[in-house]
């Protein structure tokens, strides 16, 4: 994928301050036909087993589309990592008279069938997240290469003079998720040369089960022992790669890798576990969504009131319209001036009973 890139500063430890002005004026451009505050679209997300669809990027969308137009209808489905469900939905999006699609595709070149089917209806689809294939007409996400980087810089970091002292288990994403493909390039490409590579393993369905396995088989090929550390492409999969290695004995676990800032994987960071994860403020990216969505729906240029500048991605079919927001590394030390500083957490959710001390030593509270 070629990327012209620009990226929104996201500073860590600042409030996220995107303002998104919507437009209530009527719109009679060549997008959903609509007087600015009724009509259709749908939100078809991947999955559920990642927290963070049903828990952000749902509720944030949902309720900033409503802001800009009260009376429009939001379809929603989520396809549960079934590339045949998420078409099955999208037609049927279709059918009850969508005039936009925001679509995470389980499979982004399966997808394109979705985007072919909707220009001939001349229904708008902005690629939300991961990239889709096909004449889609905008792109939000964040910069998914430099999210692999981050995580092999933490993870260098991490093990310091261990580096040379054994091997690195990794444990990549959905091979059929675009942004598994950045991740892993984004990680290769600093960590390549440098570390070595034990095991790697691509994750179906993103799934913290088939990590654990992953892990398990790594576990008894290389040794406990010559384990010095695991590249996770997210929390999910980090998750699944410790309850292997608890469940082996490690007696120290390896530094490991994430992504998603989930609640179970900022704790097991405040408790030693997991060494880091990477925060996509999914706030204004979904608010950003609906900004977007919006302006398909009533005709007007995609990026038009939205507080975000404006590349271009390349899929295959086109210049992609698109942004892309910057990721931060999250680690013990700065958890309180991220996760927590911009609410992505609530204390009272993070600092429960068992992770108490742990939220303590860190400053939070």
């Amino acid at each position: 994928m070629n990327v012209r890139l620009w990226r929104v500063g996201l500073a860590a430890g600042s409030a996220l301050l995107l303002t998104l002005t919507g437009c209530g004026d009527d719109g009679d451009g060549a997008g959903g036909g609509t007087d600015g505050d009724s009509g259709t679209i749908a939100l078809l997300l991947p999955e559920s087993k990642t927290a963070r669809y049903e828990a952000a990027d749902r509720p944030f969308f949902e309720q900033k589309f409503k802001q800009l137009c009260s009376g429009c209808e939001i379809l929603y489905s989520n396809a549960d990592q079934d590339s045949a469900k998420q078409q099955q939905q999208a037609e049927a999006a279709l059918t009850k008279g969508a005039k936009v699609l925001v679509l995470d595709p389980v499979d982004g070149k399966a997808a394109a069938s979705i985007v072919a089917k909707a220009a001939q209806q001349g229904v708008k689809v902005l690629s939300y997240d991961r990239l889709t294939q096909g004449p889609i007409d905008a792109y939000i996400s964040f910069d998914n290469e430099r999210v692999g980087q981050l995580q092999g810089e933490a993870l260098l970091e991490a093990l310091g003079n261990n580096v040379d002292a054994g091997n690195v288990v990794w444990i990549n994403g959905d091979p059929t998720d675009n942004n598994a493909t950045l991740f892993k390039q984004g990680a290769h490409s600093v960590l390549d040369g440098k570390v070595t590579v034990g095991k790697e393993y691509d994750t179906p369905e993103w799934s913290p089960d088939n990590a654990q396995r992953q892990m398990e088989q790594a576990i008894t090929a290389l040794g406990k022992e010559s384990i010095v550390g695991v590249y996770a492409a997210n929390d999910g999969t980090a998750g699944g790669a410790i309850a292997a290695m608890k469940g082996a004995g490690f007696g120290t676990l390896p530094p490991v890798t994430g992504q998603d800032a989930e609640l179970a994987a900022i704790q097991r960071i405040l408790t030693g576990e997991q060494y880091m994860t990477i925060y996509k403020a999914i706030r204004p990216e979904a608010e950003i969504a609906a900004q977007i969505a919006y302006n398909l729906l009533i005709g007007k240029p995609a990026f038009e009131g939205v507080d975000a500048e404006q590349t271009t991605v390349e899929n295959d079919t086109k210049d992609v319209p698109s942004a892309l927001l910057t990721p931060v590394v999250v680690t013990k030390d700065n958890v309180k001036d991220t996760v927590i500083a911009d609410e992505f957490h609530k204390v009272s959710d993070l600092c429960t009973a068992t992770y108490a001390q742990a939220c303590q030593e860190a400053g939070i509270s």
